[in-house]
């Protein structure tokens, strides 16, 4: 049984539960990313919500960690958000991860690593067999993270072109 598939994991001193996000989350998310990004986007996590928790639940995974017992000021410790993908540029389908983050004080303690496994058992549920993500290259947090769980260089290369 992979750890995900607890009702609960050991984190931040308490136990944490992993859960399918409800719209009350929302601005507890925004808060976080907010504070991990500096940048406010409450809006855009509505939209979240509404395209990735209502909508094919069993292609799309909006999912947040909570602490199992109150903890003042931290109703949400991290999230991770994700969807199956199919056959754009000729991918067969996969299981993409486009956002996650977890409460920088909550860190170090296997709580990402819970959330990685309940989005890949999602994944798995779904019939899925590869994931994928993208990331910034100074983003060695993440960069370290998504490696530590067994993430290498996809197939594809990402190009870009800035527009005047």
């Amino acid at each position: 049984m992979n750890k995900s598939s607890q009702p609960a994991a050991e984190g931040v001193g308490n136990t944490v539960k992993i859960r399918a996000a409800v719209e009350a989350d929302l601005g507890p998310v925004a808060s976080l990313d907010e504070r991990v990004t500096g940048i406010g986007k409450l809006d855009y996590w509505h939209d979240i919500y509404e395209r990735y928790s209502t909508r094919r639940t069993q292609q799309r995974f909006f999912l947040v960690a909570e602490p199992a017992q109150p903890m003042p000021g931290r109703s949400i410790l991290g999230y991770i958000v994700g969807a199956v993908r199919a056959w754009e540029f000729g991918s067969e389908p996969c299981g993409w991860i486009f956002a996650f983050s977890v409460d920088p004080d909550s860190r170090l303690q296997g709580l990402g690593e819970h959330l990685f496994e309940a989005i890949s058992d999602k994944f798995m549920a779904a019939g899925i067999t590869t994931m994928r993500t993208m990331v910034a290259r100074d983003n060695q947090l993440h960069m370290a993270f998504f490696r530590s769980e067994g993430m290498t260089a996809g197939p594809y290369i990402q190009l870009e072109k800035e527009l005047d």
